[in-house]
């Protein structure tokens, strides 16, 4: 296969060549890691530190680090016990006393307690879509002495080990109790980072959006069993972790070959054949499941807020163009009309008719016929991580095209974080539109994607608001077969695609880049207990 070579590619491989590093005027020349400290290149800024406070994925990844979970799932997606010994069930399924194993503490000394993790788990079943959509069935969370945690249903949920083991954002970590009292809306500060995972957080290091350190938890107890995704014994190798961010994709390629860092969490597909012939260097995709590109609208403001605005932008948006420019290279993309992923269980073609062959004149007549009169539409457009930089440039220009009046607003990822939670209109400072991407492991069923929740309030930002939906996505829940769950995984798609709360941008896969010392890398979220670095 020929490789066409970008700009990109040309001026870093010239550094490669020569050894040169692209460095900050009046840096110092690169330095490599030491022995015992992993030193890694996250995707994005880190400057929130509640893990319950937002949907992004490098706030999640330090949840990992810190805390940890009652339950996880394998590499087969199947719910273990994590912090949990074992769970009891009722005959009438009404009841779960859930018993924490041994050698549970705080991080600082305190022991882990029943009383904390139920209060926990409240915190994060008011924030969450899988957790909102449990609380519901949830009469009483509470504790039974100082090592059980009691679930009380108000009627049988199939979902109960499957919402509180879930995987991915947002997780439902464990924190004291004076945190997990904290209101949902009130954020934990970088000296309330008090956990009780295999690492702890140092808080007099953090740099926000510029470096973050780690050091091994010495008093944790991991698990017997292997470790498997976010499952098992979370054994650390390592002294500590140290994420830190370059300002540009050379400067991360340089400070990765000359071994200033150890780990790239993810390189772009444009330098992905430089990084794969560096010296020393491997690279590999750690996520199967890929990642699926969406633009979120604002359901709540104008001019978004209007159904056929955004049927629109939907019906004109092309999924081959979007991923040519935000991805590169076809080995690493693929076309998906579902808003389940595609090749996993309930991907399925209902409604998709809209977005699988792109019309631009046809949008224009829905944009016509939706009333739209040139209102201004704010994007919040990322500059700082490339695949999100290159979708927008395309969704812009296509919406354009169509006559639609785009304000791209630039910004970092951090900054968008902060404001895509704003209500305001746009004139006061809110958006119409974000480009983002969910894993794969979000979005393989109606209850588990939040961003197909159409709850109103309750809905990811954005806040989709459809009964029809919320009330197919609960027959979901409480459906008898697998037969009757496919069916209404059709019935949601379809009802999605008369909304259009968002667009489908195609599925997608990073790969990571790091030094050949590093061993033990997990296939699933970066997870950084079981590596060891020689």
């Amino acid at each position: 296969m020929r490789i066409k070579t970008t700009r990109r590619q040309f001026l870093a491989g010239a550094a490669a060549a020569t050894g040169a590093a692209t460095l900050p005027f009046g840096a110092l020349p690169a330095r490599a890691a030491p022995s015992g400290i992993l030193r890694v290149i996250p995707h994005a800024s880190l400057t929130i530190l509640d893990p319950v406070a937002t949907t992004g994925y490098i706030v999640r990844n330090h949840g990992y680090m810190i805390f940890d979970t009652l339950f996880a799932q394998d590499a087969n997606l199947q719910v273990q016990p994590q912090m949990a010994s074992g769970v009891e069930i009722s005959d009438d399924r009404l009841t779960y006393r859930i018993s924490l194993r041994d050698g549970l503490a705080w991080h600082d000394g305190s022991p882990v307690t029943a009383e904390d993790c139920a209060l926990s788990l409240i915190r994060w079943g008011k924030v969450d879509g899988m957790g909102r959509r449990l609380f519901t069935y949830v009469e009483e969370c509470t504790h039974d002495g100082t090592d059980t945690i009691v679930l009380k249903l108000s009627r049988p949920y199939g979902l109960v080990l499957q919402s509180i083991g879930k995987l991915s954002t947002n997780v439902p970590f464990m924190m004291p109790k004076r945190l997990a009292e904290k209101p949902h809306t009130e954020r934990l500060t970088a000296e309330e980072q008090i956990g009780s995972g295999p690492f702890k957080f140092v808080a007099s290091e953090f740099r926000p959006g510029a470096r973050v350190v780690y050091e091994r938890n010495a008093d944790y107890v991991p698990r017997d069993e292997p470790a498997s995704n976010a499952a098992g014994g979370k054994v650390v190798h390592l002294e500590g972790v140290e994420w830190i961010n370059f300002p540009d994709p050379n400067t991360q390629l340089n400070a990765l070959m000359t071994g200033e860092v150890d780990y790239w969490e993810q390189v772009p597909a444009d330098l992905v054949p430089i990084v794969g012939s560096m010296p020393g260097v491997n690279v590999q995709n750690f996520n199967p499941l890929g990642n699926v590109g969406m633009a979120r609208f604002n359901s709540l403001v104008g001019p978004s807020d209007n159904p056929g605005v955004r049927r629109a932008i939907v019906r004109a948006l092309d999924q081959t163009s979007l991923l040519q420019a935000a991805v590169g290279s076809p080995d690493f993309y693929q076309t998906c009309h579902s808003v389940f992923p595609c090749g996993t269980t309930f991907a399925n073609d209902a409604g998709s008719e809209l977005i699988a062959e792109p019309d631009l004149e046809d949008a224009r007549r829905i944009l016509a016929e939706s009333g739209y009169d040139g209102e201004r539409f704010v994007i919040l457009a990322t500059t700082d991580i490339p695949v999100q930089t290159n979708y927008i440039q395309v969704v812009a220009d296509t919406m354009r095209r169509i006559g639609i009046n785009v304000d791209a607003q630039a910004m970092d990822w951090a900054t968008v974080l902060q404001r895509r939670t704003s209500r305001n209109p746009v004139d006061d400072g809110g958006w119409n539109m974000f480009v983002t991407w969910w894993e794969g492991a979000d979005l393989l069923d109606p209850v588990v994607q939040f961003a197909l929740s159409a709850a109103g309030d309750g809905a990811w930002v954005g806040w989709a608001d459809d009964p029809r939906i919320e009330e197919i996505r609960t027959r979901f829940a409480e459906a008898a077969s697998t037969e009757e769950q496919l069916q209404l995984a059709r019935d949601v798609q379809e009802a999605f695609f008369e909304q259009n709360f968002h667009a489908m941008l195609g599925q997608f896969f990073v790969p990571t880049g790091f030094r050949e010392n590093v061993t033990g890398i997990l296939e699933a979220p970066p997870f950084f207990w079981n590596i060891q670095k020689s």
